[in-house]
């Protein structure tokens, strides 16, 4: 899994001055499962032993790709929101949030932040140099109040307007004494009534004990990951109003197409809400 965000994908947590390639990083391990090149072969072992623990890796981050694409264009065809906050955003994968969003509304602006600098050098090299509607930011989860504050952010954002928070398999990469609930908390504060939480989260309630191994992969990464369970993770959309399905596992919420039989349940739940008032 990852952070990103993915769209998704990264851990987008715990800013950094240069290139760590010591150690497995979140983001780049979720390229490796995707098929992607921008690794190193420090993620690519990483990912293989993942893998060996959890054979519907690959399975599970395509599904948690396909299911942020359906929620941006959710937000943004149904929710009319015109301007998105990605926060764990991982390395570019096309089409990336800005592409799936423009293909409904051109002039939609974007704002991808993330922890590791080789996400922000690849993320700014797919921008044009003209290209007003779109920031890269290198900011910490973990400190909300800074990613909301950044000038780039701002540049792109205005808070007085609906914005879609996309917070995509990033918070499972937060422990408890990071405090993800007030981290998620402080980022809702600040966005205004109309706006959309697209939320995915990893869990060990399909699997149960059998991808604990998996999960042990992590703690020689530069973030570990916390899967929590069902009620936990709805606690993160508070009092907002969850679209339908509701908070559910990524394949099944609003899929396009049936459900193959040869996939093997994925371990991930996904939703989307809206903040009224």
């Amino acid at each position: 899994m990852t952070s990103p965000h993915g769209g998704e994908a990264a851990d987008g947590v715990g800013t950094s001055p240069a290139i760590d390639t010591s150690k497995p990083h979140p983001a780049r391990m979720y390229d490796y499962l995707l098929g992607g090149k921008d690794n190193y072969e420090v993620d690519q072992e990483a990912a293989e032993r993942f893998i060996r623990t959890a054979p519907e890796a690959r399975a599970a981050v395509r599904a948690n790709r396909r299911f942020m694409h359906r929620a941006v264009r959710h937000v943004v065809g149904e929710g009319g929101v015109r301007q998105i906050l990605d926060i764990g955003t991982g390395l570019p994968t096309e089409p990336n949030v800005h592409q799936v969003a423009r293909a409904i509304a051109p002039g939609t602006r974007v704002a991808y932040v993330d922890n590791d600098p080789i996400v922000s050098a690849h993320s700014r090299s797919l921008l044009d140099d003209d290209d007003d509607r779109t920031s890269v930011v290198l900011a910490d989860l973990r400190e909300p109040r800074t990613v909301l504050d950044h000038p780039d952010v701002r540049r792109v954002i205005d808070f007085d307007e609906p914005v879609a928070l996309l917070l995509v398999a990033v918070l499972h990469f937060l422990t408890e004494e990071d405090d993800p609930d007030a981290v998620v908390a402080t980022l809702l504060d600040a966005l205004p009534a109309g706006s959309h939480l697209v939320l995915s989260h990893a869990t060990l309630d399909v699997h149960e004990q059998a991808r604990v191994e998996a999960v042990n992969v992590y703690r020689s990464a530069t973030a570990s990951m916390n899967p929590r369970g069902h009620d936990r993770v709805l606690g993160f959309f508070g009092d907002l109003a969850l679209a339908e399905p509701g908070l559910v596992l990524v394949p099944d919420w609003r899929p396009d197409e049936p459900p193959r039989p040869d996939v093997p349940p994925i371990g991930i739940y996904g939703g989307v809400a809206r903040k009224g008032g």
